[in-house]
């Protein structure tokens, strides 16, 4: 069963990459849409520009996957984050205000998410430094 698994491999490489093109291709195609609307309308407001932020930050994502074939964890942490600060600034007028309370909670919540993840990620960086030398 392994040999079957190692020879399928690719399919979930290349399906994956595809994917991920796909997914950044009609980001950018979103952002453009956004980007016109805004031309159109003439107004630019701060939820807009929280969107367009949640944009690059996946765009950001696929081309880091393509450049070390792996999605930092961080990334989509900080995209929920935009994505909670952009509701918050949306609905914050009709919200009751422990709904607010809630999201900012979450917001405090994934911001220790992303600093435990990204401290781990950097001792992990070490610990590979520290075999490489060990290693030579």
């Amino acid at each position: 069963m392994s040999k079957l698994n190692q020879r399928l491999h690719w399919t979930t490489t290349v399906t994956e990459k595809l994917m991920l093109g796909g997914i950044g291709a009609l980001t950018v195609v979103a952002a453009l849409l956004e980007v016109y609307g805004m031309w159109q309308n003439k107004n630019i407001a701060l939820a807009d520009l929280f969107l367009l932020f949640i944009y690059t930050e996946i765009v950001g994502m696929v081309g880091a996957y393509y450049i070390s074939n792996r999605i930092p964890v961080t990334l989509p942490i900080i995209i929920a984050m935009t994505a909670l600060c952009r509701l918050i600034i949306l609905h914050s007028k009709d919200a009751d205000p422990w709904v607010l309370i809630a999201e900012a909670g979450a917001i405090v919540l994934l911001a220790g998410a992303a600093y435990a993840m990204s401290a781990k990620e950097k001792l992990s960086l070490e610990k590979k430094k520290i075999k490489e030398q060990n290693a030579e």
